[in-house]
């Protein structure tokens, strides 16, 4: 089935949930579902900045329907709270599981629970939520939850054996680590509700997506979102042709993953031309498609937020 961009399908009366909003990719992914039609909730860490991205929203989608929940999903204890009042929705039709470190910082460092710090807000705290907040989803026919991977899982590969990295810490490999642990979490779960009869168009789905080579100075400008310095919109220019493209565009494929009627579970959706362009469905690595490697991933994620997973 095509995909028309300017053309969503009508979101009325849908609540999607996306964690991060405030900025890039999650402000963007925010918009767009918000002028779809849908109820958007910005799941942010800062409250100042969540409520900035949804008058900005309100501003450039006329009627736009948003609210704001604090999370922070580095910290677990903010987790629990913020899915104990997801779960107070009477409906929840997408999880969009967007927050993250993009740029990991040099040294290694760790959340307040002991997790490294990349692994915590890209990957466990998300594990956390979704299985706190299952029972929203469950009781809402067709939800989906879209985990956001990358494009560097085709870059770099981990059999995901170290998660902490006490020892062999680098930026880079942790930020791969966690995204390739997001994408094998996306699959997984998906697998896991079909195997508990809770998956297919009728119930939870799980798809997984990823924005390609998306920066911020090929992004729109918006006032107290993204706001970018010239410097860097020259940079960022010339980066534009080598594959680049704006985070707005970045957005499309989780938006058309959390959205798109011909869209299922276990689907893999990224721009066109792998770095940017049009969402597209695309081939997962076989890493994350590893069943082997998603359960054992599974059971150290679990001793690592301290319960196990909801399925």
């Amino acid at each position: 089935m095509s995909w028309n961009l300017r053309a969503l399908p009508d979101q009325t009366g849908r609540t999607i949930v996306v964690t991060g909003a405030n900025a890039g990719l999650g402000y963007f992914t925010s918009e767009q579902l918000a002028s779809a039609g849908a109820h958007v909730v910005l799941a942010c860490r800062n409250p100042a900045k969540a409520a900035a991205a949804a008058a900005a929203i309100r501003g450039r989608v006329p009627g736009a329907s948003v609210s704001t929940l604090e999370l922070d999903v580095s910290d677990l204890t903010s987790v629990r709270k913020a899915a104990a009042r997801m779960l107070d929705l009477p409906q929840l039709h997408g999880l969009i599981l967007n927050a993250g470190i993009v740029h990991p910082p040099t040294d290694r460092s760790v959340s307040l629970d002991g997790i490294e710090l990349v692994l915590a807000t890209n990957y466990t705290g998300h594990f956390l939520l979704t299985s706190l907040v299952l029972p929203a989803l469950q009781r809402t026919p067709g939800s989906r939850v879209v985990a956001l991977g990358s494009m560097i899982s085709r870059l770099m590969d981990s059999s995901l054996d170290d998660l902490q990295l006490e020892t062999t810490y680098n930026g880079w490999k942790a930020y791969a680590q966690s995204k390739i642990a997001m994408q094998a979490f996306g699959f997984e779960l998906d697998r896991r509700l079909r195997a508990a009869g809770l998956g297919g168009p009728a119930g939870v789905q799980s798809l997984v997506s990823h924005p390609g080579y998306s920066i911020s100075g090929l992004t729109p400008g918006i006032r107290g979102v993204n706001e970018v310095r010239r410097s860097k919109r020259f940079v960022d220019t010339l980066q534009g042709f080598i594959g680049a493209q704006g985070k707005d565009a970045g957005a499309w494929p989780t938006v058309r993953a959390a959205i798109d009627p011909a869209a299922v579970g276990g689907e893999y959706y990224g721009p066109r031309f792998l770095t940017r362009g049009a969402a597209a469905r695309q081939r997962p690595t076989r890493t994350s498609l590893d069943r082997g490697i998603a359960d054992h991933l599974f059971a150290r994620t679990e001793d690592l937020v301290g319960e196990p997973f909801a399925l």
